[in-house]
């Protein structure tokens, strides 16, 4: 089933917005404070309040008084503390295995994290963090490492020593090659590669990570799939938009497992008809100003919802230098980002496919 949506580069109003969501909270706010002081408030709170008893066992005898609800009562509090006490220990036994570092005022990363091989996951975030040292190698145990939104240029070649890691997560950095080495990380099932702008190829050793089912490689300079991802046979997310292909592979149907193809943003043309031998592909998105032609399985199949956008770019006259344009760019790919993730979101959930998309035209006055 075929739909098109039309998309607006909304980050050029984003500021509008901002202003008119943060007068519609303040009304929420003062409505809120005044719902605390009504009498409607003060009944809620007793029924949540029974409720609360009765699902912890509490009989009627203990919370109720000459008909009236004692509020006021410490009971729930015991039961909560005590829960919250095991919570507690469970949650300090959990973050003794998580490091999550965060900040521009960080230009390197801490002398102490050296000591700390025992952690499962690693957060690096919104730094200014250039280079990963070499003692990454010693985090043997390590799962989860997220490296996401830093001024990284380079990755150290010792990235493959993490024999354990599943989930890997640099994008939007200053990558311009990835090291071959992480090949070696065959345990590996999630790879963000997203928004460094100019990566224009994968190193071949990739095709040995065999588990991996999500890559992310949008907002890049790639102009064909790299060879390493067709060769990825677990392979069930793939995300290149915003690149600069103008076709795809005719091996693209090695891709077996494949349920969700993102190709919008590209200079693609037509779709080859091997695209249609990928029987598992629930979600295929692509962009439809260049597109013109599609195999006629593609719109007639009903499993699959395949999404043509039409993008509507607002045109500026701003003029910035090569640093602030870089961070702009990032900035409305990452804004494009997570408007599609939340659109897919919000597509999955759907229980029937939309036959047809309205298009709703804003009428701003500033």
């Amino acid at each position: 089933m075929t739909f098109e949506v039309i998309v607006i580069d909304f980050s050029r109003i984003k500021g509008l917005w901002e202003t008119r969501v943060k007068k519609y909270k303040e009304r929420c706010k003062k409505e809120e404070e005044r719902l605390e002081t009504s009498a409607l408030e003060k009944i809620r709170q007793e029924w949540s309040f029974m409720l609360e008893c009765r699902n912890n066992g509490i009989p009627q005898s203990v919370y109720l008084k000459n008909g009236f609800v004692d509020t006021e009562l410490k009971i729930l509090e015991k039961i909560e503390r005590k829960s919250h006490i095991g919570r507690k220990e469970k949650s300090d036994k959990e973050d003794k295995y998580i490091y999550k570092l965060y900040g521009e005022h960080w230009e390197e990363l801490p002398d102490s994290l050296r000591e700390q091989t025992h952690l499962k996951q690693l957060h690096v975030n919104n730094t200014r963090i250039q280079t990963i040292p070499d003692y990454i190698q010693l985090f043997q145990k390590l799962i989860v490492l997220d490296l996401s939104h830093n001024k990284i240029r380079c990755l150290p070649p010792e990235i493959g020593y993490l024999a354990n890691l599943k989930e890997f997560n640099i994008s939007f950095n200053n990558l311009q090659i990835i090291p071959p080495e992480l090949g070696n990380c065959e345990n590996l099932e999630k790879l963000d590669l997203s928004g460094n702008l100019e990566l224009t190829e994968l190193p071949f050793e990739l095709s040995s990570l065999k588990k991996v089912t999500f890559v992310d490689v949008s907002a890049n300079k790639f102009s064909s799939i790299p060879i390493c991802v067709l060769r990825m046979s677990s392979l069930q997310w793939l995300d290149i938009s915003s690149n600069k292909l103008q076709d795809l592979p005719q091996d693209i149907d090695r891709l077996e497992e494949l349920e969700t193809l993102m190709l919008q943003k590209n200079k693609i043309t037509y779709l080859s008809a091997e695209i249609t031998n990928l029987t598992k592909l629930k979600l295929l998105v692509v962009s439809g100003e260049s597109l013109v032609e599609i195999p006629s399985a593609l719109e007639e199949n009903p499993s699959l919802k395949y999404i043509k956008l039409l993008d509507n770019p607002i045109e500026t006259n701003v003029c910035l230098d090569a640093k602030e344009e870089r961070e702009s760019t990032q900035d409305q790919e990452y804004f494009e980002k997570e408007f599609m993730k939340a659109y897919i979101e919000d597509l999955t959930e759907r229980e029937t496919t939309p036959r047809y998309t309205t298009k709703v035209s804003f009428n701003l006055q500033i």
